[in-house]
């Protein structure tokens, strides 16, 4: 699995990296062993396979077919963020494409995560960028608009959302959740991690699951 998260430039950033990386460590269905909130509706799926992708959230909401707080929000991110957009009354635009994938680039933004749809996939993929979105449409964002808000509290995947909270998002989904919760499992979930190899060594062996789960 490829790790991508970019060094932060920022205050708020740094204060966490330390956590990021360790972080970039847990896969999220290892902490669905553990916790049942944060996770954001299992629809939202990684473009690319085998990412995996850790930073603070820059929050976003775009109504309709308006794309005009996305670029406002590329602007403001720092080196290491993620992009979190909530589509609000949307399910057809297309709000992330190839233009935002290279901007979001140049700008050290370590992923995007959408309740919403994308297009030009051949364009991410050829980029190599992480995104997690619903899927794909040809229907797209339009410009001359004025709405949607950035690093405001929003809802996306079903998720209460927060500028700043930790995101952490890879092949089985995407968890956000504050720092000091994300904290608060990591130890466990780093030791459930290392013990997995060790029961599918002993399965292979010839040992029941019942058996290893008794000892």
């Amino acid at each position: 699995m490829s790790l991508l998260n970019q060094e932060p430039t920022g205050d708020s950033n740094t204060g966490h990296q330390q956590l990021i990386n360790e972080l970039l460590q847990v896969e999220t269905a290892t902490l669905g062993h553990l916790i049942d909130e944060g996770f954001m509706a299992p629809q939202l799926q990684c473009v690319i396979p085998g990412i995996r992708c850790c930073g603070p959230a820059v929050t976003v909401s775009l109504p309709g077919n308006d794309g005009y707080s996305l670029p406002l929000a590329i602007a403001v991110a720092k080196a290491g963020d993620i992009l979190v957009i909530e589509r609000l009354d949307d399910d057809q635009h297309a709000c992330w494409g190839a233009v935002m994938t290279v901007a979001a680039q140049q700008a050290g933004i370590a992923g995007v995560v959408l309740d919403g749809y994308i297009t030009d996939l051949s364009a991410i993929f050829a980029e190599n960028f992480p995104v997690w979105c619903k899927g794909r449409s040809p229907l797209t964002t339009k410009k001359g608009k004025t709405g949607g808000t950035v690093n405001q509290i929003i809802h996306c995947g079903g998720v209460r959302v927060q500028a700043g909270d930790l995101i952490l998002a890879d092949e089985n989904g995407v968890l956000s959740l504050p720092a000091e919760q994300m904290k608060q499992y990591l130890e466990q979930a780093l030791y459930i991690q290392q013990q997995e190899p060790l029961i599918i060594g002993r399965l292979k062996q010839g040992q029941s699951l019942a058996e290893i789960y008794r000892s």
